[in-house]
């Protein structure tokens, strides 16, 4: 499960960037060709952000789908696996164009008082 370890780097990154203020919520961007499991990482988020400025967060994960482009024709399939044949032409020259996304999209902290 490697989700833990992206997990913890996620909460660490986002504690650097808070400064030492509460954070309310984070989200993120997964994307469905990335090889995560989102729910692995919301299993995992709240035990790792015990203890810290995260501790508590709510947690959104938004989810964009996996899309081709196609190197023959110019097609923009989705996709649901990372590898295959393009559908308006059959050829097998299709390159990731979204879908393997990794990213913190924002954070929201509590206001100082």
């Amino acid at each position: 499960m490697h989700e833990l370890g992206i997990t913890r780097n996620i909460v660490a990154i986002v504690g650097e960037r808070a400064a030492g203020q509460k954070v309310l919520r984070v989200r993120l961007e997964v994307g469905r060709l990335s090889g995560l499991l989102p729910e692995a990482i919301r299993f995992c988020f709240p035990i790792v952000a015990q203890g810290t400025a995260l501790e508590g967060a709510l947690l959104e994960i938004d989810e964009p789908e996996g899309r081709g482009l196609c190197a023959a024709c110019g097609a923009e399939p989705a996709l649901t696996v990372p590898i295959g044949r393009c559908p308006s032409c059959a050829a097998p020259t299709l390159r990731i164009v979204a879908g393997e996304e990794l990213k913190i999209r924002e954070m929201e902290v509590q206001p100082c008082a």
